[in-house]
């Protein structure tokens, strides 16, 4: 299969901005997390912190496909 190396590249920048928005959104969490803790109520950070998991996964998902659509244009 054929893949247009331009085409590449562009989806590969466009994936790379979705893992740094879904990185920032849960820099966020953590931030907020931590805040509560510090505040006294640990529980309420706990459930904040478990909102991570979501972003944290589709961060790795699309690091698996950029690291995909590299290698894949390498061997062309």
């Amino acid at each position: 299969m054929d893949i247009d190396n331009t085409a590449a590249q562009q989806a590969i920048g466009a994936m790379l901005a979705a893992i740094q928005v879904r990185l920032e959104d849960a820099v966020r969490i953590a931030r907020a997390a931590a805040a509560c803790a510090q505040a006294g109520s640990v529980n309420e950070g706990v459930t904040l912190a478990l909102d991570i998991e979501q972003p944290i996964y589709e961060a790795g998902r699309l690091l698996d496909a950029v690291s995909f659509l590299d290698r894949f244009g390498r061997s062309e």
